[in-house]
């Protein structure tokens, strides 16, 4: 009954004290111990600051994996598509490893003369079903045929120089500045070839390299001009100047038009802007003269490599008459 001092538990122990505590802020009989310094917000569970680092962390993470998959992809293999582009680069002795027929092609001439050109160089050739070859292309666009090419050899800038003392005419060099789409590069490299160009210039950072498709619009040219990249285009156009080039930039509001430029005996590197963009302003400070293609009607511009086409026919033309 209530005040019965003689039950069971009724009696307190000896030094036992109800209760909280001294130090224990009242919540608990014992002392609270001490958890350390406060982590950052980002390093806590549940924290919306380290839900949106676990989220940059995975971001970065797939665009490095991205940059090693492009990477690798750039230092593998190409494959050159079409019945035309592969005979072509056959022709010009392009270093093939492979031809890939798809099973079930139909052969016409350009079909046979490929498989013709690949028996005789010892490359392999292998039918695989269309499905594969669709795959392995991603974009279905190989009539059946396509090429199995190394990854390009760069050379190094002072090769185009050494090529141009070697030959009868002055040296000719074309340099690529901004051009960052590789049927441009094909197509400068082809006309450089055309035209009796020693070789073409481009930079390692923002500029298209010799990849598959820059070897089909080339049309096997490749091959046969050598494809230099340089570290920095503004010091590579100074070297070349120091070994005697004239640096002749090509651009749409030049002061000089093409009719009275003339380089008919001295080395040349013409250098050649995006349609856009144009040269960049230290590449265009570094040219001894800026000039430009007089057009008639409202065309405000030409597409770079048509314009470097019609540049080096006008030089060859000037250099034939010369002789």
């Amino acid at each position: 009954m209530a005040g019965n001092s003689r039950r069971q538990g009724a009696v307190r122990k000896a030094g036992s004290k109800k209760g909280a505590t001294k130090g224990s802020g009242g919540k608990r009989k014992r002392g609270l111990s001490g958890r350390g310094a406060t982590p950052p917000a980002e390093m806590r569970v549940g924290h919306p600051a380290a839900r949106r680092a676990a989220a940059a962390a995975r971001l970065k993470q797939s665009k490095s994996q991205t940059q090693a998959a492009r990477k690798r992809a750039a230092e593998g293999p190409e494959l050159v598509l079409g019945r035309n582009p592969v005979v072509e680069c056959l022709r010009a002795g392009v270093p093939a490893t492979a031809l890939f027929l798809a099973v079930g092609n139909e052969p016409d001439e350009r079909v046979t003369e490929a498989v013709h050109y690949a028996g005789e160089r010892g490359i392999s050739i292998l039918e695989v079903p269309r499905g594969d070859l669709d795959k392995m292309t991603t974009n279905g666009l190989h009539q059946g045929v396509a090429l199995q090419v190394p990854p390009y050899q760069y050379a190094h800038p002072e090769e185009l120089v050494d090529a141009s003392r070697s030959s009868d005419q002055p040296g000719l060099v074309v340099a690529l500045d901004n051009i960052t789409d590789p049927r441009n590069l094909g197509a400068v490299i082809r006309s450089t070839a055309a035209f009796g160009g020693n070789g073409v210039l481009i930079p390692e950072r923002r500029s298209a390299s010799v990849t598959a498709v820059a070897w089909r619009t080339s049309a096997g040219a490749a091959a046969r001009v050598p494809v230099a990249r340089a570290t920095n285009l503004t010091r590579a156009l100074k070297a070349f100047a120091e070994s005697g080039y004239f640096i002749a930039g090509l651009d749409s509001e030049g002061a000089v038009p093409l009719d009275e430029f003339t380089s008919t005996d001295m080395p040349l590197v013409l250098v050649v802007g995006s349609e856009g963009k144009g040269l960049s302003r230290l590449v265009k400070e570094t040219c001894d003269v800026i000039v430009s293609v007089p057009m008639a009607g409202d065309v405000e511009s030409l597409n770079a490599s048509v314009a470097a086409g019609v540049v080096l026919a006008d030089i060859a033309r000037q250099r034939r008459r010369s002789q």
